[in-house]
């Protein structure tokens, strides 16, 4: 790269990005660079106008470093995953005003994806270890009599060329590939918990309820934040970061245009049958909540007295 230009202000989850070992650390990240950029906003000049310039002059491409906000989700993870995202169309100096001005700013899913919109998605797959060829190729067993194993490829090439071609089934690696799946559908894009609670809603089911499921989502939790529902499966396991990409083709097809209406969102637990949608449901059904709210307002009659 030419020049790199950074924001004044950066969240303490990017710098620990920076370190092995952030605790242990002096945790002097960017510390100079801020103050390079505190000093230049005090003199009343635009701060990297310098670097700025040089990027507008000699640059052709820009691209924004981009980084998540781990901490939102309850993952366990403190360091954000950082990216670069390349900025097409305008001019040169158009793209680095552009930048420019997303710095510091949150870009929220919905600002960059709509529903009913066709994207990828990329990641890496769930990781299996190591597998043997009948697994992992697909290979036929040998008979049952054989020697030395079964499970096996009976010959892996000829006497020359005296090497084993690439195109021969061996054991190794399993999972954990990097993958790019095409034309999933996006259902819908849900707001963060606190902007709208009820946010699994649809026209023919008017329950009043959140996209989390009774007891959470197996082995992840509560979904607090915004949420993208799509179509179809996603590579890897849970809390693995994926990429979501526009598509790189012409979206022209029935599948592609239409519109979908979604008529029920199930809410119901993950960790069994899933009797109920709510767990106000659920109480009404075991009564529950009234057996709770009597017990409640005799014990506080009690301490009254």
């Amino acid at each position: 790269a030419l020049t790199t230009v950074w924001a004044g202000h950066l969240s303490e989850e990017v710098k620990r990005r920076f370190y092995k070992a952030w605790h242990k650390s002096k945790q002097k990240a960017f510390t100079k660079y801020q103050k390079r950029w505190s000093d230049a906003s005090k003199a009343s000049e635009s701060p990297m106008a310098a670097e700025i310039e040089r990027a507008k002059k000699y640059c052709q491409v820009i691209r924004a470093v981009c980084h998540t906000q781990v901490s939102k989700v309850k993952i366990g993870q403190k360091k954000a995953h950082i990216k670069e995202i390349q900025v097409n169309g305008g001019t040169t100096a158009a793209k680095v005003d552009f930048v420019t001005g997303l710095f510091e700013q949150e870009v929220k899913v919905a600002d960059v994806f709509s529903q009913d919109e066709m994207i990828d998605v990329i990641g890496a797959t769930k990781g299996k270890g190591f597998n043997g060829v009948v697994t992992r190729w697909g290979v036929t067993r040998l008979a049952r009599k054989s020697h030395r194993g079964l499970r096996k490829v009976a010959c892996i090439g000829s006497w020359h060329p005296a090497r084993v071609q690439f195109q021969v089934p061996r054991s190794g690696q399993r999972g954990y590939h990097h993958r790019t799946e095409i034309n999933k559908k996006i259902y819908r894009i849900g707001k963060a918990a606190k902007d709208d609670p009820n946010n699994a809603m649809t026209e023919n089911d008017l329950t009043e309820k959140g996209i989390t499921p009774i007891g959470g989502f197996s082995h992840y939790g509560e979904v607090n934040e915004d949420w993208v529902m799509v179509k179809g499966t996603v590579m890897g396991c849970r809390k693995r970061l994926i990429t979501l990409r526009k598509s790189l083709l012409p979206q022209v097809s029935r599948k592609a245009t239409e519109k979908v209406e979604l008529k029920f969102i199930d809410t119901a637990s993950k960790m069994g049958h899933g009797r109920f949608q709510t767990s106000e449901e659920k109480a009404k059904f075991y009564g529950g909540a009234a057996q709770k709210k009597a017990r409640k307002e005799a014990t506080k009659a009690e301490a009254e007295e």
